[in-house]
């Protein structure tokens, strides 16, 4: 977590399709440690066809929202999309009209003046309209898409002290890299050109209407094979082979990820084959379903280039029959003919578009289910106070929570006052809650019963001054891929060199920085690999202590460390820390003679607490437990 209490961590991989039901007390937790995850879905037989899209974009709360609040845009670019063909359809008929009354060598200029304007206004007309919508349509899809990823942030963030747990970094990294993409192409490649074909069906049917209905009939029902009947044939053949593909990325996604995390123990182990044939049977498999798509498209176009064959050659019988009985009709015979082939461009399209409904659908899903997880897990709102005055005590009054009510109970009626500036630890056996405790205390969870004040308000009322109130420290703090500087100014970003400084100096790191070529601007590298696991857990304090918290919260900070390094490490945060309340969760009792107050948890109870040294005197199973952690314990 970082100092506001939230995850800095990689995050695990693994499909959102997983984790979409919560298996959580909400009234309990934002978060579930057990792992059960399991859909919900996962048994139930999964609806097809239509009745699963309307009920995917029914519950959407991503995009959809935006095409409802953006509605008067969107018709008037629909309009100019259509006006588009139609500046096409009539440059084609037009200029047809024009070659075969221009054949017939009128005797007067002015009897083709009036196709040759129309032409050259169709002409300039089909252009201007067609980037009047690109301009438009993309500058709409392009900020909708921002908002989209500001969104999917903020939403991450809400659950950003659980998401190792509840997601993994296949998950996350496919909705960033996957998911808000394809919403970018619903709208281009799918809901644009099927509303604006579904446009100039109805504008081709009234047209020809108005000069023969049994044509425009005929039209009507061909175009809906077109429109209709082979979209929908495409959209079943997509619906299954969408799912199967994406399925196997997912899996690709997370076999790649996991196997490249690992990858100094593939290379330890002499198992590079292994991990070069990773994913290379879901790639295949996606390659062969790609290819098999590809094929059904193919044949898809080709009939419906086909439909569009039997009309044209349709028109044209119709044309010499009925359009050649005169000369002044027999200039529209051609111009009937060449106006239909504009619609081609905008028809056959429609039919690619459903085919990619079930993947949009699919994205949208994901998010809609990211977003139910995350609130699943979110504590009812209270209202929030503002904490007047310093800190000065805390308070776990009763405290009872489990992680669902089929778990087990990690605290039973626990209770626990801290005053202000002392020093506590927590101690018990792993799996006893003392991590819980810690979540707790800044909100992320929510008992059952009891209630957790700081100075007198409940902690939930506090959520608005948490970042001013706590700053954390955890296993493994997350070093970011930047300067010392802005590592350590990311609690307080406006801060002065000299400050960052000092901080760096009350953690015993301010030497080493000073002999560093770029000092506060010299790169960490990624995860901070230029630094050892003692110099990332100081500047990670650093970040604390600039922040100037006046609760410090550790969540084992040593592990890992050699017993020096922890010692020197404890002993530095308890001298930096001396005007601050700290609140201590470990396994050893290395540095407990600096504590004011040791917390022995056991079966969700305090076991034992008082002083190190008078437990250490009084309390044979203190003394035995230190013994065999450190030593004697000096007097």
């Amino acid at each position: 977590m970082n100092d506001n209490g939230d995850t800095d961590t990689d995050i695990n991989v693994e499909s959102l399709s997983q984790h979409t039901d919560t298996n959580t007390d909400t009234n309990a937790n934002t978060g579930s440690k057990p792992d059960n995850t399991a859909s919900s879905n996962g048994n139930a037989p999964r609806p097809t066809g239509f009745s699963r899209y309307l009920n995917i974009w029914r519950r959407d709360h991503w995009f959809w929202p935006y095409l409802r609040q953006h509605r008067a845009l969107l018709a008037a670019i629909f309009l100019v999309g259509a006006l588009t063909f139609v500046c096409g359809a009539g440059l084609m008929f037009t200029s047809g009209f024009l070659i075969s009354r221009s054949a017939r060598h009128p005797y007067n200029i002015f009897a083709v003046y009036v196709p040759i304007v129309l032409t050259r206004a169709f002409g300039i007309g089909r252009p201007s309209f067609k980037y009047l919508e690109r301009i438009a349509s993309h500058d709409w899809v392009l900020r909708v898409v921002s908002k989209l990823r500001v969104q999917l942030y903020r939403t991450l963030s809400r659950d950003a002290a659980f998401l190792t747990e509840h997601e993994r970094t296949g998950t996350v990294l496919g909705l960033l890299a996957d998911d808000l993409d394809h919403l970018e192409n619903f709208y281009l490649r799918t809901i644009f050109p099927t509303i604006v074909a579904y446009i100039m069906w109805v504008a081709v049917t009234i047209a020809v209407g108005v000069f023969s209905w049994q044509t425009s009939l005929i039209l009507f029902l061909l175009f809906a094979l077109v429109l209709i009947a082979v979209p929908l044939m495409s959209l079943a053949f997509s619906d299954a082979r969408y799912a199967r593909e994406k399925a196997a990325q997912q899996h690709e996604y997370t076999a790649v990820t996991e196997s490249y995390l690992g990858l100094g123990d593939w290379v330890i182990t002499h198992r590079s084959e292994e991990f070069g044939a990773t994913g290379a049977e879901q790639f295949s498999a996606i390659g062969a379903s790609q290819a098999e798509q590809k094929r059904f498209e193919r044949w898809r176009n080709f009939a419906i280039q086909m439909i569009f064959a039997v009309m044209a050659v349709g028109l044209l019988a119709g044309s010499a029959l009925f359009l050649t009985s005169s000369t002044d009709s027999a200039d529209f015979a051609a111009a009937v003919v060449l106006a239909l082939f504009p619609l081609i461009d905008c028809f056959i399209v429609v039919a690619q578009a459903f085919a990619e409904v079930p993947l949009y659908s699919d994205s949208l899903e994901h998010l809609n289910a990211l977003t139910e997880c995350v609130e699943s897990h979110q504590p009812a709102e209270v209202p929030q106070q503002t904490l007047a005055g310093p800190l000065s005590s805390i308070d776990f009054d009763h405290v009872t929570f489990s992680y669902g009510p089929d778990q087990p109970m990690l605290l039973d009626d626990f209770s626990l006052h801290i005053d202000a500036g002392q020093k506590v630890a927590l101690l018990g056996p792993s799996g006893e809650g003392k991590t819980t405790i810690l979540q707790l205390l800044l909100g992320d969870l929510v008992p059952q019963y009891g209630e957790i004040r700081v100075n007198g308000i409940p902690v939930r009322a506090l959520q608005s001054e948490r970042a001013r109130l706590f700053g954390y420290l955890n296993q493994q703090a997350f070093v970011f891929n930047t300067t010392i500087g802005d590592n350590v100014r990311l609690g307080r970003p406006d801060a002065p060199d000299s400050e960052v400084w000092q901080a760096l100096d009350d953690v015993q790191l301010g030497d080493f920085v000073r002999g560093l070529p770029g000092q506060l601007a010299e790169p960490v590298d990624e995860s901070g690999q230029r630094l050892s696991g003692g110099q990332r857990q100081r500047l990670a304090l650093a970040r604390i202590l600039l922040k100037d918290t006046p609760m410090i919260l550790l969540d084992e900070p040593t592990i890992g460390l050699d017993p020096l390094t922890e010692r020197a490490l404890m002993t530095m945060i308890f001298r930096v820390s001396q005007q601050r309340t700290l609140l201590w969760v470990t396994h050893h009792l290395q540095g407990l003679e600096d504590a004011d107050r040791v917390v022995f948890l056991e079966s969700g109870r305090i076991a034992m607490q008082g002083a190190p040294h008078e437990l250490y005197r009084s309390n044979a199973r203190f003394r035995e437990l230190y013994r065999l952690d450190v030593g004697e314990l000096a007097a």
